[in-house]
């Protein structure tokens, strides 16, 4: 997997490139601003863009809006955005037009390198990764009259540990449940969702743009 890093921090961009190809990843590019990694990602066009949000030159949401600009310009590029912050407003327009290959980690809250590359691999192939803060935070202004109102609360806390990339022998260990248990759930809500039989991971990926979209 090809990815240009984006980070400000000369250390920690340091840091991330050493992470990442000791992991089997193939750093093409690093930018310390938005305007950089813009330019990086378009001339190499990368696999993935790791992007942390609050980059120069305004040191706000620069970083974020640079993925989003670049999301839109090239569909099949993942996104893992790795942050101190959590910038719900940009969050949810990241996640909305399309939640495959998008990744929201928050950066102290990462103590395990190989869980790191391991949700950084799902981003890269498509999936997503969540940080449980992160989704606790965007469903936090969710509206009750939206498609999740017919969800069970078991439901949407086994929907809630997908959102954080979790597969379904992962849910059943943290819930204590069998993992034949958890399928059913699955099942359930995709069918409560109106996702119909297909491919599981975009399936998946559905019900978890469904489950943080803003409801209006």
């Amino acid at each position: 997997m090809r990815i240009v890093i984006g980070e400000d921090s000369a250390l920690m961009r340091e840091g991330l490139v050493r992470i990442f190809e000791g992991g089997g990843f193939e750093v093409v590019g690093q930018a310390a601003d938005a305007d950089d990694l813009r330019r990086k990602v378009r001339a190499h066009k990368p696999d993935m863009a790791v992007v942390d949000v609050r980059m120069p030159p305004n040191l706000t949401q620069d970083g974020l809006e640079a993925a989003i600009e670049l999301r839109d310009e090239m569909p099949g590029l993942a996104v893992l955005v790795l942050s101190a912050h959590i910038e719900e407003v940009f969050s949810r327009t990241l996640l909305a037009g399309n939640a495959e290959g998008v990744g929201y980690l928050l950066k102290d809250r990462v103590v395990n390198v190989d869980a790191f590359l391991e949700s950084a691999r799902r981003v890269a192939n498509g999936g997503s990764a969540l940080d449980p803060e992160v989704v606790s935070e965007l469903l936090g202004s969710r509206n009750s009259d939206d498609p999740l109102a017919a969800l069970t609360e078991r439901e949407l806390t086994v929907l809630g540990l997908m959102a954080e990339g979790n597969a379904n022998a992962g849910i059943a260990r943290q819930l204590s449940l069998s993992e034949r248990a958890i399928e059913r759930h699955v099942t359930s809500i995709f069918g409560k969702l109106n996702l119909h039989p297909g491919n599981e991971t975009h399936r998946r990926v559905l019900a978890v743009r469904a489950y943080l979209q803003k409801q209006d």
